[in-house]
């Protein structure tokens, strides 16, 4: 394939297109199919060669793909998006006028698919002038495009609507939008899957991908619930031999699950090497402060980079309750002193957290229900209930 003559690659491509055959040209217009090494196919002027064989409006979009390759052939990414660009533009018009069919959808997966990718590309090498994201900002707005097209089509028939594609171009702008820090431009795009009646029918590989991102924004939503739900269909519907995907996962699930009481076993986290996690795990059990914030300090740059370290970081407010547990069976009584509470936190490396930061710690776990009692101000006290004084997190949730 990669030596291919381009008259028979040409060819080839009239064949496929008369024929509706959309998978093959989908692999004839892919920037990560073997032809794009091909020599032969690098065309600086292709419009006369390609209108030998192609016709309109067909021509347009294999002109484009020829530039592209060219450009990308001389690592010239900026060009070879604008290129790619165009050929998207290019291939929506035709799909938008294609009725009652919708054959060509593979290749509009494909060509979308390597939009984002040149895009990402591209930033790397922007203009001083462009904001960071304005590349990928604009790309966006091409596969915008291409979902419209998709939702509006209004035939019920599975075999021929449009809206089957919706879910792989959601993926595709969830993709970017997560990247460009731009997550309120999900809402309109979940609501518009959650709605549409082929929301079964979409394949599970695409179901995880969507379930995966829908999971991290409720992270950020702070909709635990929902993120559990959804981060942990896309767990273990995930292929166990995608290890990789299946780590990515849990980075983000584990925090979750811990948020809402349920602690991960350490054989998982040491088979999808996120020993990190385990760290964590142990401070927040133990209600080991000291071990915590090292371990914050240790990996910052890993849940930085992960997008977690806030959510993390919550979860030192069930380290609180749990060291706080610890000294409330220590004394065993239901009238703590709030300098008992003080003395467990400066042993433990809290140096600077005075006697009305203790009692504030304290409140917000009375108000968030990890600790059932009242503070008694007149003795510097905390009253826990005589039933339960520490109801399960998981119970909370």
């Amino acid at each position: 394939m990669s030596h291919m003559a381009l008259a028979h690659y040409l060819q080839l491509m009239d064949k496929c297109w008369r024929t509706q055959d959309g998978r093959i040209l989908a692999n004839l217009l892919s920037l990560r199919h073997d032809h794009v090494i091909n020599k032969n196919l690098m065309l600086e002027r292709p419009e006369a060669m390609v209108e030998r064989f192609l016709t309109n409006p067909f021509d347009e979009v294999v002109v484009y793909h020829f530039k592209c390759l060219t450009a990308l052939n001389n690592k010239m990414y900026l060009e070879a998006y604008q290129y790619q660009s165009s050929l998207t533009q290019s291939l929506t018009k035709i799909i938008q006028n294609q009725k009652e069919e919708n054959w060509a959808l593979p290749i509009m997966y494909s060509v979308c698919l390597d939009l984002r990718l040149l895009a990402q590309r591209a930033e790397k090498v922007r203009n001083v002038s462009e904001k960071p994201g304005q590349i990928l900002e604009k790309a966006a707005e091409c596969l915008l495009g291409c979902f419209r097209i998709c939702a509006a089509d209004n035939r019920s028939s599975e075999e021929d609507t449009k809206r089957i594609g919706m879910l792989t171009l959601v993926n595709q702008l969830f993709k970017v939008y997560f990247r460009i820090n731009k997550l309120h431009l999900c809402k309109p795009l979940i609501r518009a899957i959650e709605s549409s009646p082929f929301k079964e029918s979409f394949s599970l590989s695409q179901q995880i991908t969507y379930r995966y991102f829908v999971g991290r924004k409720a992270m950020f939503d702070s909709d635990y619930k929902a993120a559990d739900e959804y981060l942990t269909y896309a767990f273990e519907n995930c292929h166990k031999f995608s290890k990789k995907n299946k780590r990515l996962i849990l980075i983000y699930l584990v925090p979750v699950k811990m948020l809402l009481g349920y602690i991960p076993s350490k054989q998982v986290l040491e088979k999808y090497d996120v020993s990190q996690l385990w760290e964590l795990v142990q401070a927040v059990c133990q209600g080991n402060l000291r071990l915590f914030d090292e371990i914050m300090e240790k990996h910052e740059t890993f849940f930085i980079k992960c997008g977690i370290y806030l959510i993390v970081e919550k979860l030192k407010i069930i380290a609180y309750r749990n060291l706080f547990r610890k000294v409330y069976l220590i004394l065993n009584t239901h009238q703590i002193p709030v300098e008992a509470l003080q003395a467990a936190l400066v042993y433990l490396g809290q140096t600077d957290v005075d006697l009305d930061e203790t009692e504030c710690i304290v409140a917000n776990l009375i108000f968030e229900g990890k600790i059932k009692g009242y503070i008694s101000r007149q003795h510097r006290k905390i009253v826990v209930s005589k039933q339960n004084p520490f109801p399960s997190l998981i119970s909370l949730s």
